[in-house]
């Protein structure tokens, strides 16, 4: 997991999306390593290819998505997919709209590198949350589909 905060980073405030990030995986039974927290900004590209070298099953990103002149966490990892899932992010954006508006303005990704799903969550707790939400609904389907499982009907 990557935490994309300049604030966080810098020690300004605690860190409150990796914890909740931290919580949904463990429940899943999920082995989380340690969080990186990095600012926002050139280093978050290198920070997304090095996590990508131990090829785990989901890569998760909190912050750097909205549209301020430093966030820049989808261009980082657009580099780095092999191809795109558009509708994980339009689905979070839509979800997150009914909510708050400014859900809309989240340029966050969703895609696949290698074997991982990499998907930038917004760096606000009730973002987080709806894109848990949402990977809850289909991240069981996405893993076993990216492993070469069959589709399963959906009557």
């Amino acid at each position: 997991m990557l935490i994309v905060s300049t604030r966080a980073a810098a020690g300004a405030y605690d860190d409150v999306t990796g914890p909740l990030i931290e919580r949904w995986a463990t429940t899943r039974g999920w082995t989380v390593p340690e969080r990186l927290v990095v600012p926002d900004g050139p280093g978050v590209g290198p920070a997304i290819a090095a996590l990508l070298r131990s090829a785990p099953d989901l890569l998760v990103t909190s912050g750097g998505t909205g549209i301020h002149p430093h966030d820049r966490t989808p261009e980082a990892t657009r580099g780095l997919l092999d191809f795109e899932i558009p509708g994980f992010a339009e689905e979070l954006r839509r979800r997150g709209g009914l909510k708050v508006v400014s859900a809309l303005l989240s340029r966050g990704l969703a895609g696949v590198a290698g074997s991982t799903i990499v998907v930038n969550l917004p760096g606000s707790s009730g973002g987080v949350k709806d894109g848990l939400g949402l990977l809850d609904d289909v991240l069981d389907h996405m893993v076993d589909q990216l492993h070469g499982g069959d589709h399963r009907r959906h009557d």
